[in-house]
């Protein structure tokens, strides 16, 4: 048989048909990435843009921590580490995590890993079968959703609702936990809403899933940026901590999103395979970063509570001013650093309000679509910027709200 030539193989390579996992279409991704894209690519052409779209605190991360890192590379920290993290960390944050929700944490049930995502995604996997269902927060970040249906699992939105400050009711909870249920993921303080869920809501989650053998992914990232009120974790009550994987990281308390550091205590059942999904991606964090994680948990805390006050006065701006806009209104945040409003009341859906926003006034937000089905007429306003960009922001919005309602009407 003759050896095929080059223009045989060429006439092969433009008939073959190369195809990706159909599992693909199941995984989404965060329009908040593909929002400032395009707002980069406007900045290019020479727009002026204030990004309210990202959520990253604004702020330098800590100089003791920065610190911290110079000198661990400088000591030759920047070879692999263990896959659950370095002993120095997991004690660390074992200590951090116990003080600062009152229960017992031994370093051994706490692992380290690139971000908080992966513990997002691989709890998910970790625990559900095809079918199985998993509740979750609904405006909710992505992510959730992406894990579940990617997991194959079925996503079941637990409602927060805007006459509750974003809260949920614990009867609808209840209407949506049953036999199937595997998951439940709470997040408190929320992205995108800012909302918090109180001591009584709490409660009866903990009473609810503890009925059942669901595990539960308990998101408290935003925990220490919460305006009013007291913080208390799931995990806090009885039999909970056995079944909940709490979550929190660097990023948001200690301004290190770049840095990929997140951990989370993590029940014994679950340690082996979340250490194995680790191994399979990622391998570990940095060292070098891992002990500058020890001294952002350790060391002082005063850049923490300057960045807390910060927000705190961004909020205010913002919700007034927004509250002062014909045709929207917004409900005070108790936590993170988002506002929420509603636009309902005006000419445009969320949607297209937020393309237009940036195309035309130079405003890069999100529309609530992006965040799941309650959230439609809302847009999510990162205030992760100065209160002078801030206020630049809102004279836009306000300008092109203006623009968009025209003059008043009236009898002829």
């Amino acid at each position: 048989m003759p050896a095929a030539d080059a223009g045989d193989f060429a006439a092969m390579g433009a008939s073959a048909v190369l195809r990706i996992a159909s599992s693909l279409e199941r995984l989404g991704t965060e329009t908040a990435f593909s929002v400032l894209a395009r707002a980069k690519t406007l900045e290019r052409s020479g727009v002026d843009v204030i990004h309210l779209e990202i959520g990253e605190p604004d702020f330098d991360t800590p100089a003791h921590v920065r610190e911290a890192a110079y000198d661990a590379i400088a000591a030759g920290q920047t070879h692999y580490g263990p896959t659950a993290g370095l002993p120095e960390l997991r004690a660390a944050a074992a200590a951090y995590l116990a003080e600062t929700r009152s229960l017992t944490i031994e370093p051994e049930s706490v692992l380290v890993a690139t971000g908080a995502k992966p513990f997002l995604f691989f709890t998910v996997l970790a625990v559900c079968e095809p079918g199985d269902e998993v509740v979750y927060p609904d405006p909710g970040f992505p992510i959730y959703e992406s894990a579940i249906r990617f997991a194959g699992a079925v996503p079941v939105p637990l409602p927060l609702r805007e006459e509750l400050d974003f809260a949920f009711d614990p009867d609808e909870l209840a209407a949506r936990i049953g036999s199937r249920t595997r998951l439940v993921i709470l997040n408190s303080p929320q992205n995108p809403t800012g909302g918090a869920i109180g001591p009584e809501a709490t409660a009866a989650a903990a009473e609810l899933i503890g009925e059942t053998d669901a595990w539960v992914l308990s998101d408290e990232v935003y925990w220490r940026l919460l305006y009013e009120g007291e913080h208390v974790s799931i995990a806090t009550f009885p039999g909970m901590l056995e079944r909940t994987v709490l979550l929190d990281g660097l990023s948001k308390t200690f301004a290190m999103t770049g840095w990929r550091c997140g951990f989370a205590h993590v029940p014994e059942p679950l340690v082996d395979p979340l250490v194995r999904f680790f191994t399979n991606t990622t391998s570990c964090v940095p060292p070098f970063v891992q002990l500058a994680g020890v001294a952002a948990l350790t060391g002082p805390q005063d850049d923490v509570a300057a960045m807390v006050s910060e927000f705190r006065a961004r909020r205010e701006l913002v919700v007034d001013g927004l509250n002062a806009i014909d045709g929207i209104s917004c409900r005070r945040p108790r936590g993170a650093f988002y506002a929420f409003p509603n636009v309902s009341g005006l000419r445009l859906g969320a949607d297209e309000l937020a393309r237009r926003l940036l195309e035309e006034a130079g405003v890069a937000l999100l529309a609530g679509s992006a965040f799941g089905r309650v959230g439609l007429d809302n847009l999510r306003i990162s205030y992760a910027n100065s209160q002078e960009n801030l206020t630049r922001a809102l004279d836009r919005i306000g300008d092109f709200v203006e623009r968009l309602q025209g003059p008043p009407t009236g009898p002829a």
